[in-house]
C-alpha cells in the first residue's frame, strides 16, 4: 500500500503530512483525518493505512505546522500520566493557537491538495478527528459544507462550550452526514453538552448518530497511551469504515 511522508500546502505555509492510499491506479474518495492533541506519529499513520485499505486516499497533516515538526511527544510521555499531562502543558498553547479561521483555511488548502491528485475522485471529502481533532472537523464541515460528505468525530472535546462561538453552533450548516462518538465521563464532553450537541444536530435537520461508549475514556481510541480502550477502539472501527463507504461510496 504506497504510503508517504509529504509537505502540503497549508494556509500559513506547508505541514508535513502522512498520505496513503490503497493499491491500484484508484481514483478513490478521499479523507481528511485530523489528529489529536500528540501529533503525527506512527499510530496515525497505522490507523490512516487501516482506512486506506478499505479503498480511501487518506490525508493527515499535522496541524500545529506554525509552531513545531516532527514528533510531538516520546512513547513515555504517552503511557506515564504525569509525563503525559507535562506534555499537554507544552502542547496546550499550540492548541489555543488554532483558531477556527486557522483550521478553515487550512482545510480549504488540503482539500485542494486532495482535489489535485490523480489518485483522488472530485467528489467531497469524508473528515474523520479525535479528540481535537474533532472539534476541528466540526469546525471545518460547517465552514465548507459543500466539500464534505461525511463527518465522524471520536471522543471530542469542547464540542459545546458557553461562548458564542461554541463548535455545535456551526450544524446548521452543516450538508454532511455525521457520526459522533463521545467517551463516557468525559469531563470535556458531559452528558449535557452531548445533549445540546444532539438537539442542535436535530434542529438543524443533520443526518446524524451520536453514540455513547460506555466505561471507555477520553482518548479511547489511541492504543499507544494510557487512555486506550480495546472495547472502544474496536467498536469505533466497527462504525467508521461502514460509515464511510457508506457515504463517500
Amino acid at each position: 500500500m504506497p504510503q508517504y511522508e509529504i509537505e502540503v500546502p497549508a494556509a500559513d505555509g506547508v505541514a508535513e503530512a502522512f498520505f496513503v492510499t490503497p493499491e491500484g491506479p484508484g481514483p478513490f474518495p478521499s479523507v481528511l483525518m485530523f489528529m489529536d492533541a500528540f501529533g503525527l506519529r506512527p499510530r496515525l499513520r497505522e490507523m490512516a493505512a487501516r482506512i486506506a485499505g478499505h479503498g480511501f486516499a487518506v490525508l493527515v497533516p499535522n496541524l500545529f505546522y506554525r509552531s513545531v515538526t516532527g514528533l510531538l511527544v516520546t512513547p513515555d510521555d504517552l503511557a506515564d500520566e504525569e509525563k503525559r499531562g507535562a506534555a499537554f502543558g507544552r502542547i496546550m498553547p499550540m492548541m489555543q493557537e488554532l483558531t477556527a479561521d486557522r483550521i478553515t483555511a487550512d482545510a480549504a488548502a488540503y482539500l485542494d491538495f486532495l482535489a489535485g491528485r490523480d489518485e483522488v475522485t472530485g467528489s467531497p471529502a469524508g473528515i474523520v478527528g479525535y479528540c481535537m481533532g474533532g472539534r476541528n472537523a466540526l469546525i471545518v464541515a460547517s465552514a465548507l459544507p459543500n466539500r464534505f460528505a461525511a463527518l465522524a468525530s471520536f471522543h471530542a472535546g469542547q464540542v459545546v462550550t458557553d461562548g458564542p462561538d461554541s463548535p455545535h453552533l456551526g450544524a446548521p450548516a452543516i450538508t454532511a452526514e455525521v457520526y459522533f462518538g463521545h467517551a463516557d465521563n468525559d469531563p470535556s464532553m458531559t452528558p449535557e453538552q452531548i445533549a445540546a450537541l444532539e438537539v442542535t444536530l436535530a434542529e438543524s435537520g443533520v443526518q446524524y448518530t451520536s453514540e455513547l461508549y460506555e466505561d471507555a475514556p477520553h482518548g479511547f481510541t489511541m492504543t499507544d497511551t494510557a487512555m486506550y480502550h480495546e472495547a472502544g477502539e474496536k467498536r469505533h472501527w466497527e462504525v467508521l469504515i461502514p460509515f464511510f463507504t457508506r457515504t463517500l461510496g
